[in-house]
């Protein structure tokens, strides 16, 4: 049984995407994954599966969502242990102590890969923010004192991009890898 990271996009942003975690926490149960956890309030769930199929788990839990919650809910799935290693893989300037800046794990929703994405969305503002990709995500980090002069920032939220996308802080990430539960 492999063990497995659900990251939901754009859930409880502005109340019009409002999904409970405890109702979210019910319907993977109910889906027949084991060991259920949700971290935080933004659509972050540890389950544990016998299907080896990224893309069959996907497609099962976008299904399902939608028919419980109304709306369609992007999903991106990876195993936790490959989660844990993009943590072993930081850039230096990653998830530093330093708070004038904010990082970000970006994961790809579409069939782009994220040297694709990073040409979409061109280059970080030098000096200002940082991208790496390492296998099937993108670091990121911005100075906080002039996030709006960042490229990245601006684009990521631009339709066209912001669909293809879920990100995560770094702190999130962190919490999620680091999670006490039942076969984490």
């Amino acid at each position: 049984m492999e063990r497995y990271v659900a990251f939901l996009r754009a859930v409880n942003l502005g109340g019009k995407t409002k999904v409970s975690m405890s109702e979210l926490k019910a319907v993977f149960a109910d889906m027949g994954f084991e060991e259920v956890l949700t971290i935080l309030n933004s659509g972050n769930v540890l389950f544990s599966a016998e299907d080896a199929d990224k893309n069959s788990i996907r497609s099962r839990i976008e299904n399902r969502l939608c028919e419980e919650f109304g709306f369609e809910i992007p999903v991106y799935i990876t195993e936790l242990e490959a989660l844990r290693n993009m943590l072993e893989h930081t850039p230096s300037w990653w998830n530093t102590d330093n708070k004038e800046y904010y990082h970000n794990l970006v994961f790809i929703l579409s069939e782009d890969s994220p040297n694709e994405i990073c040409d979409l969305i061109g280059v970080p503002s030098e000096g200002n923010e940082y991208v790496e990709v390492y296998g099937e995500a993108v670091f990121w980090s911005y100075d906080l004192s002039c996030y709006q002069k960042c490229n990245w920032w601006k684009k990521t939220a631009t339709k066209g991009i912001a669909e293809k996308l879920t990100i995560r802080t770094g702190n999130t990430i962190k919490k999620i890898c680091n999670a006490k539960g039942i076969g984490t």
